[in-house]
């Protein structure tokens, strides 16, 4: 109705994704209300205007709807299960899940919602904070139709282009593939950078061929001038971060029988930068292991 009051949302994490999406429920008009483990993350959200909850419990109290962007899904299921959390006092009645995670937990743990009579609703984001930030990142939404329905518009606030790709569990599987793919594109990158600059091309004069031929790709466009300039302290997703992911990929592969070898040379070069220093800068910093890596 015309003149009513939008809703405040919850919103657990304050990181990177976390932030972005709070600017964009800020520009809905649908608050947020924040919470982070951290008390630095706390204090920086409260610094820069927003609410910030004293906790999980209280958050849960304040907010029918709460968005959850954690680092994993053992962060989920302490933020909506744990001793005093989300549902201690039995006030949420919505979560939508933008971390990327263990499908088969999420799940479960869907099924444990559902007979509470909460809905849960799966929406990873593919992209990177900023792109989440400017709505330019793809939600995959894993959800019972009717859950996506009732909470469309704050799916719309958080981002403009969303697929419906199943039911619970299927976001994070898809997220799962497609990460698997962008990572590849970015590693990929980063060792034809490398090889170009061992073969006498500049950076900058190879980044463009890549730009102007059939190798173009998103990461090229997102990731190429970061490497060109090696600029990986400000980063808009971490190594760490994707690291996590390729773990849970290979698992999922295990489980269904399906070897994964560029994968898993993929994870044994995340695991060396890791090991090297570079686990919370940019994953683009991914060209400095690969330049570390001579004969």
């Amino acid at each position: 109705m015309t003149g009513e009051s939008k809703p405040t949302v919850g919103l657990v994490g304050l990181g990177l994704v976390g932030r972005a999406l709070a600017r964009r429920l800020s520009s809905a008009g649908l608050g947020p209300i924040g919470f982070d483990r951290r008390d630095e993350a706390n204090a920086e959200f409260a610094r820069a205007g927003g609410q910030v909850a004293a906790s999980l419990s209280e958050l849960g109290q304040r907010c029918a709807c709460v968005v959850l962007a954690v680092y994993d899904t053992a962060g989920v299921l302490d933020a909506v299960e744990g001793p005093n959390g989300l549902l201690a006092r039995g006030a949420v009645h919505a979560l939508i899940d933008c971390s990327t995670g263990d499908p088969d937990a999420l799940q479960a743990l869907a099924d444990r919602l559902a007979a509470r009579g909460v809905d849960f609703i799966e929406a990873p984001l593919s992209g990177s904070s900023t792109q989440i930030e400017q709505g330019q990142a793809t939600m995959l939404l894993g959800a019972d139709p009717a859950a996506l329905q009732r909470h469309g518009a704050v799916l719309e606030a958080l981002a403009p282009q969303r697929l419906v790709v199943g039911g619970a569990g299927m976001g994070a599987r898809a997220k799962l593939a497609t990460n698997l793919v962008l990572g590849l594109n970015r590693a990929a990158l980063a060792e034809g950078l490398v090889f170009a600059e061992r073969l006498g091309i500049a950076p900058e004069a190879f980044l463009a061929l890549v730009l102007a031929t059939p190798a173009r790709s998103d990461a090229a466009q997102v990731k190429g001038a970061l490497m060109v300039r090696g600029e990986f302290d400000r980063p808009q997703s971490r190594i760490q971060q994707h690291l996590k992911d390729v773990t849970l990929m290979l698992q999922q592969a295990a489980a269904s029988g399906q070897r994964l070898p560029l994968s898993e040379a993929h994870a044994a070069l995340l695991q060396a930068a890791v090991a090297a220093g570079d686990g919370e800068l940019d994953n683009a910093a991914v060209i400095r292991q690969i330049r570390r890596s001579t004969t």
